[in-house]
């Protein structure tokens, strides 16, 4: 149908602009070069490491990924585990070290293909919202003083922050204070860049570090600078190691994934969210998988999905993955051109980019919140004090282990509810809190308040048990709805057969309501005779409390 005359078709909210994505393809490529090479730092890697993995991340998850926004490269976190990790491993040797850190990134790698084969999108639950926060605080902190002992050119062995930063301080006398000046500047302008959306505040501090990199360099200010970068592809192999080695570094994969996804997740998710797009978490967890795998391959670093450089390309107008592709090609005609120049960067400038990247990670603001709800205020502390006191791996892990626990709390303590009638209608509520419901005359309806495992399985069941006993009028039928355990462990499975029997022995009718397919299936391949007077349903609890009730025949 034509248009009115004069009247303009407007395109779509959502339709890619191509020409946008153009453009913030280019804007966000002076910010990705430079971090890439600061992050290589922070891992102790060669700079070419960080652009192997943002040519890799760009590439692969432009191609298989689904947010229009993300941007997958090299990440200060996944850069400060694995300088941990290989540290720990290596014990100064610097062969073994960069080895270990290509076995690194293949085995995390190989970790994200299989999550997303096996469809493990949600793995990140596994780590709380206070903890993860927490620890992003803490890695910010500690990078962050790591760089100011980059920018003036002092060196400490000791990785705890608490004995780190005393002993920074004592060697204030040893301070290039040049060094601190420059990164100082550098801060300014990267400052002054951010007010500007499309100005590449990250390219701009470069070119000029390079224009005075000669001579910052001379003998008198002591400036370091990068050095070469060495982009010659090596043909992929695997590194070799013992067995031993791969078996420690699939531990560390373990804990790299995990934090790798959960700040990819949380960047991918929030914006989102805020377009209202749909993004398939498995399947950026293949393409995360992929961008590891190849990073790997080439000896360069982890790769995922940041908040910064995320926000950064939304902010330039990207609208779909092309913005990426677009970023990757200006990296590579960056690198092909002007390559020899970066080399003459000094390294306060590339620590003045890490600072600047990480200045949003230091905000009290996502914190403030658990302070004001009061809950979970013990477990954003302990998070960051993990991170500070024993370090960046150590402190991951145990932010991990800390809300594995948490949760493990939470369903052990489970209690068990018992229901009663609302009205005259179909609904069954918890008669503790509903005291106008009544109980059913004759029947127990009882029902756990998480799924059942092996942590909580016999308690409720000795609960469920005990209250069939002291009931006053004494029941002949007990209802156990199990709505919240879609599967039984090894563990509940033996639980509930010796609950079968104990029922049995009381000469009770048991009707296992709100069945799932999964639990239904498992507990029908019992023996028979433990299966006497049992009755496996996917009925509502009304329809298992009408089939109590019938007559016997």
């Amino acid at each position: 149908m034509a248009g009115a005359p004069g009247a303009s078709v407007q395109p779509r909210a959502d339709t890619p602009n191509r020409w946008l994505d153009v453009m913030a393809g280019v804007s966000i490529a002076g910010l990705l070069l430079p971090e890439a090479v600061a992050y290589s730092s922070i891992a102790a890697l060669p700079p070419q490491a960080g652009v192997i993995a943002l040519f890799a991340g760009l590439l692969c998850y432009g191609l298989f990924g689904t947010s229009r926004f993300a941007i997958v490269s090299a990440t200060s976190s996944s850069a400060a585990v694995l300088a941990a990790a290989t540290a720990t491993l290596a014990n100064g040797d610097s062969g073994l070290r960069m080895t270990l850190a290509i076995g690194l990134v293949l085995v995390t790698g190989g970790f994200f293909l299989l999550a997303g084969l096996f469809k493990l999108g949600r793995v990140t639950s596994f780590i709380a919202k206070p903890v993860l926060r927490g620890f992003a605080l803490g890695l910010a902190v500690t990078i962050i003083l790591k760089q100011l002992a980059s920018i003036v050119d002092v060196h400490l062995s000791n990785g705890n922050l608490i004995r780190f930063l005393p002993q920074l301080l004592e060697q204030w006398a040893q301070w290039n204070r040049v060094g601190l000046l420059v990164a100082a500047v550098a801060l300014l302008v990267l400052w002054v860049c951010a007010r500007f959306r499309r100005l590449p505040g990250g390219l701009l501090v470069v070119a000029l570090g390079i224009a005075a990199g000669q001579w910052l360099n001379l003998p008198a200010y002591g400036v370091k600078l990068i050095g070469v970068i060495d982009l010659s592809l090596e043909v992929p192999r695997l590194p070799v190691l013992p067995f031993a080695d791969w078996l420690h570094l699939g531990e560390l994969a373990f804990a790299m994934v995990m934090i790798l996804y959960a700040e990819s997740y949380g960047s991918i998710t929030s914006f989102a969210l805020k377009h209202g797009d749909r993004v398939s978490s498995n399947r950026d967890l293949l393409a995360l998988g992929a961008a590891n795998l190849l990073s790997g391959l080439f000896h360069g670093m982890p790769s995922g999905a940041g908040y910064s450089a995320t926000s950064a390309n939304e902010a330039a107008g990207a609208g779909s993955r092309l913005a990426g592709v677009v970023a990757a090609g200006v990296v590579l005609l960056i690198v092909l051109t002007v390559l020899p120049w970066i080399a003459l960067t000094p390294e306060p400038v590339l620590a003045a980019i890490v600072i600047h990247a990480l200045a949003r990670g230091l905000s009290l603001q996502p914190l403030g919140r658990y302070f004001i709800w009061r809950r979970d205020r013990l477990l954003v502390i302990c998070a960051v004090a993990a991170v500070l006191v024993l370090g960046v791996l150590d402190g991951l892990l145990v932010a991990v282990v800390i809300s594995v626990v948490l949760m493990l709390k939470q369903m052990s303590s489970a209690d068990i509810q018992v229901l009663g009638q609302m009205g005259n209608g179909h609904d069954y509520v918890d008669l503790q809190r509903h005291p106008d419901a009544r109980a059913i005359p004759g029947v127990l309806i009882v029902r756990p308040s998480e799924a059942l495992f092996f942590a909580n399985v016999e308690r409720i069941l000795s609960g469920a048990l005990h209250l069939a006993r002291h009931a006053e009028p004494p029941v002949h039928t007990i209802i156990l709805s199990l709505e919240e355990s879609p599967d039984l462990d090894g563990t509940s499975i033996e639980a509930l057969e010796a609950f079968f029997m104990q029922v049995r022995a009381l000469d009770m009718l048991l009707i296992l309501a709100r069945l799932k397919h999964e639990a239904k299936a498992v507990l029908a391949r019992l023996p028979t005779q433990e299966m006497e007077q049992v009755i496996l349903s996917g009925l509502s609890v009304d329809g298992a409390v009408q089939q109590a009730l019938k007559p016997s025949t």
